[in-house]
């Protein structure tokens, strides 16, 4: 048998096995590169957790955030690094808008809420009742909106559509009468802050309690959340893939968060 001198070269081999080792680094530096780039600039997933965004998102919604939307600040970057203040390129947040940005009080946690306040808005409730600028929010009760439960019962709660002055509309629910967080003082929104409310009234930690959230600063706003892109029922367990038939929610996949 005949063998070409090549394959008796072992230093070639060697040499040949460093190229192959670096290519492979090397595209994959580069893959790492772009996905950060895409986190960072363009989109970032998330999951949601709890429930203090029901009806609007439900526990195991996958969803993505636009990163663009209000502009960049050191919160767009993986580890939230002091690279630089403020907002580059900063534009305006709409009321209404549905946000994920780092809890103020430690600037790493991340909360989604919707958007009530503005700087310069005054904020109340009162009886459950939202008043924005001392005008009530329009609200209109609908049919109760039906959350199965672990135990095979389904809980019905008090469910309303709210509009805001802009015309932005959306569901919120009322768990309980005369919540914790039912009537409050009346909030004054300071120059470069926002006031957000989770749409799960009476089981959302948010402006309303000072020492938990607060006041949103402009700068801990991460993005915009734009679709959902996957979600399964969260009564399920998300690795057994043989159960995604029946636990996935089809119906809510690219959907738009409104």
């Amino acid at each position: 048998m005949n063998m070409s001198e090549d394959n008796l070269n072992p230093a070639k081999d060697k040499e040949d096995f460093k190229q192959n080792f670096s290519d492979n680094i090397w595209i994959a530096l580069q893959a790492l590169i772009i996905a950060i780039l895409f986190r960072s600039l363009l989109f970032q997933p998330f999951s949601i957790p709890s429930g203090s965004m029901l009806p609007t998102l439900l526990i195991g919604d996958y969803l993505f955030v636009s990163k663009y939307s209000y502009g960049y600040s050191k919160h767009s970057l993986p580890f939230s690094p002091p690279l630089f203040s403020d907002r580059i390129m900063g534009q305006d947040v709409t009321r209404g808008d549905v946000i994920v940005f780092k809890l103020p009080r430690d600037n790493r946690t991340d909360y989604i809420k919707r958007v009530v306040g503005l700087p310069g808005d005054t904020i109340q409730v009162q009886n459950g009742q939202l008043y924005l600028n001392g005008s009530a929010v329009a609200r209109e009760k609908i049919e109760d909106f039906v959350s199965p439960q672990a135990d095979g019962e389904d809980l019905k709660i008090t469910q309303y559509v709210e509009t805001l002055p802009n015309g932005v509309r959306y569901r919120t629910l009322d768990l309980v009468e005369n919540g914790r967080g039912d009537n409050t003082a009346i909030f004054n929104v300071p120059q470069g802050y926002y006031f957000v409310m989770g749409d799960n009234r009476d089981n959302s930690m948010d402006s309303r309690f000072s020492r938990a959230v607060g006041f949103v600063p402009y700068e801990n706003i991460v993005g915009r959340a734009e679709v959902k892109f996957f979600s399964v029922n969260h009564l399920g367990v998300f690795w057994r893939v043989w159960e995604w038939p029946v636990n996935i929610r089809w119906v809510r996949i690219f959907e738009a968060v409104e």
